[in-house]
C-alpha cells in the first residue's frame, strides 16, 4: 500500500483491507509512522509517537481491525502511558488506570500508538500551550486548528491516521473538527461511559469521543464506545440496532431549526452564513420543514454557570500538584488558568446548590425552546480559524476570569449550550471559504438520538462530500 492511498482511506476501509488480507496492522502502523514523520515537523500534532508502536496489541476483527489510533493528551487514560495534559503541573504523569474507552477501542481492533497535542486542560479552544507549543492547522499552518481536541484532528486532517480520540467539554471536538475539515460529534450524555473513574464528569458536561474523516467512520465509532457500565449513574435509551445500520435507512421527513443569527456577543462571519444558508436549503430540496430558530438561551445563564465551577476546578487542581509534589504558580500553570485559579481561591465559596439550580433552569429553558425541532442546524464557530496567539488562548496574561469566561461564551456560543444540556451535535465539514479553509456545521439532534444525526450527517455527506478535499500540508504524502 501507498503511502498516498493510506492518507486517503477512511478507518473503515482500511479494516476492510486488513480483513481481506490486502494489508496487515504492521504495515498500517508503519505507514502511520511514515506520515507523521513527514507531516508532523510542520503540523506538531503528535506530542508522542510511542517506541513500542509497532508491538501494541489490538484484538483480531472488530470494526476497527488493525487502525491506529492516536490518544488525546488528556481525559481517558492508558495505563502507564504519560499523560501530561498539555501542562507543565502534569509533566512526567503517567495514570494507572485504563479507561474503559480505550478497553473498547482495543477490542474494536485500533491500536492506539501515540498521543496528541491539546491546550493547558483543555480549558480553551485554542492549539497551543507553553509545554508542547503550536499546533498548526494543516489547511493553513498560521492558523489555529482550534481546541481542545488539537493534535487529534489535525492529524486525522493530515493523513497522520484515519481516526482519533477526542473529548468535549464546551466545544473541545467541534472546534477543532471545524478548523480542521473533520468530522467531530459529541455524543449524548451518558451514550459513552467515561468510567471506571470519571462517570459523567463535570456535571455531565464532558464526554468522549473520536474525530474522524466520514460518517461511516462516526457510525462505526458510536458502535464500538456507546454502552453503559456499572457505576453509571444512569443508562441511556439504547438504540434499537447498530449504528452502522442506520446508514441504510431513510431519514425520513424532518423539523429543522435554523440558526441564523449570533447566539453570543461576536457577530457571525459572512462566510459561515453563507455556507449555513446554502445548507439549509439543501435540506429543504430533501424534504425537510425548516425553519429560523432564536437564540435559546442568555449568554450571562452560560457564563454564570461557567463561573460557578470555580471552586471544583481549582480544588482538583491542588490535589494534583500534591500528588505531582509541585506548587501552584507561574511556573506550572499559564496566565490564563492561574487567573482562574486564584478568582476562585479568593471567591466566596460557590452554592453547589445554586450550581446545580442554574443548571436544571437552563436545561429547562434551552430543551423548551427546542422542543419543536427535530434537528438544529447552526454555525460549528462563528468565525473563521483565527491566527495563532489570539487573546483566547491560555497563554494570554491580559484577561481576567471573569472576561475569560465570558469569552468563552461569546466564541463558542452555538457549542457549550449542548453540553450543558446533553443533546447530541456533530461538527461536518460542509464549507469552505474564498481562501480555502474549512467551514465547519453543527447538527444538533434531540437527547439520545444519535440515530437521526447519522443519517442525515450521511445525506449530507452525499450530497456535498467533502472527502476531494485535501489540506495543502498532505500534498506531500504522495511523494514519500
Amino acid at each position: 500500500m501507498k503511502l498516498s492511498e493510506y492518507a486517503d482511506c477512511d478507518a473503515t476501509g482500511l479494516a476492510s483491507l486488513v480483513a481481506a488480507g490486502e494489508v496487515t496492522p504492521l504495515e498500517l502502523t508503519r505507514l502511520a509512522r511514515l506520515a507523521h514523520d513527514e507531516v508532523n515537523p510542520r503540523i506538531n500534532a503528535v506530542v508522542e509517537f510511542y517506541e513500542d508502536a509497532e508491538t501494541v496489541a489490538g484484538a483480531d476483527g472488530g470494526l476497527f481491525h488493525g487502525v491506529p489510533f492516536l490518544r488525546k493528551d488528556i481525559g481517558a487514560s492508558e495505563a502507564g502511558r504519560l499523560q501530561e495534559k498539555g501542562s507543565r503541573l502534569f509533566k512526567g504523569y503517567r495514570p494507572e488506570t485504563d479507561s474503559y474507552y480505550f478497553r473498547r477501542a482495543g477490542n474494536a481492533g485500533l491500536r492506539t500508538i501515540g498521543r496528541t497535542t491539546c491546550p493547558e486542560f483543555g480549558t480553551t479552544g485554542m492549539s497551543q500551550s507553553i509545554l508542547n507549543g503550536i499546533t498548526g492547522n494543516p489547511w493553513n499552518l498560521n492558523r489555529s486548528a482550534g481546541g481542545s481536541s488539537s493534535g487529534a484532528a489535525a492529524a486525522v486532517a493530515a493523513g497522520v491516521t484515519p481516526i482519533a480520540h477526542g473529548s468535549d467539554g464546551g466545544g473541545s471536538i467541534r472546534v477543532p473538527a471545524s478548523w480542521c475539515g473533520v468530522v467531530g460529534l459529541n455524543p449524548s450524555r451518558g451514550r459513552v461511559s467515561g468510567g471506571p473513574n470519571n462517570q459523567d464528569a463535570s456535571f455531565g458536561f464532558h464526554r468522549t469521543f473520536v474525530l474522524c474523516r466520514t460518517v461511516r467512520d462516526m457510525a462505526a465509532a458510536l458502535d464500538v464506545f456507546s454502552g453503559p457500565y456499572p457505576g453509571d449513574p444512569f443508562i441511556i435509551v439504547q438504540p434499537s440496532r447498530p449504528y452502522v445500520q442506520e446508514l441504510s435507512q431513510s431519514t425520513g421527513t424532518l423539523r429543522v431549526g435554523v440558526a441564523r443569527t449570533k447566539w453570543g456577543a461576536i457577530d457571525v462571519d459572512p462566510e459561515v452564513l453563507q455556507a449555513v444558508d446554502a445548507t439549509a436549503s439543501l435540506l429543504e430540496e430533501m424534504g425537510h420543514m425548516v425553519t429560523e430558530i432564536d437564540p435559546p438561551y442568555e449568554p450571562a445563564e452560560k457564563t454564570r454557570i461557567a463561573l460557578g465551577g470555580g471552586t471544583d476546578y481549582a480544588d482538583s487542581l491542588d490535589d494534583a500538584a500534591r500528588a505531582m509534589g509541585k506548587a501552584i504558580n507561574a511556573e506550572t500553570l499559564e496566565p490564563g488558568n492561574l487567573k482562574c485559579y486564584n478568582y476562585s481561591r479568593n471567591s466566596p465559596p460557590a452554592s453547589i446548590g445554586n450550581l446545580l439550580e442554574n443548571i436544571r433552569k437552563f436545561r429547562f429553558r434551552v430543551g423548551e425552546a427546542i422542543d419543536r425541532f427535530d434537528i438544529l442546524l447552526t454555525p460549528t464557530m462563528p468565525i473563521l480559524a483565527p491566527q495563532h496567539g489570539g487573546i483566547y488562548c491560555t497563554t494570554n496574561p491580559k484577561l481576567s476570569a471573569v472576561e475569560f469566561a465570558e469569552a468563552d461564551t461569546a466564541l463558542y456560543q452555538y457549542l457549550g449550550v449542548f453540553n450543558v444540556t446533553g443533546h447530541p451535535s456533530v461538527s461536518l465539514p460542509l464549507g469552505h471559504s474564498t481562501d480555502g479553509l474549512p467551514i465547519g456545521l453543527q447538527i444538533a439532534g434531540r437527547f439520545g438520538d444519535e440515530a437521526t444525526l447519522v443519517r442525515v450527517s450521511r445525506d449530507l455527506e452525499e450530497a456535498s462530500p467533502w472527502r476531494r478535499r485535501r489540506p495543502s500540508v498532505r500534498a506531500g504524502l504522495v511523494a514519500v
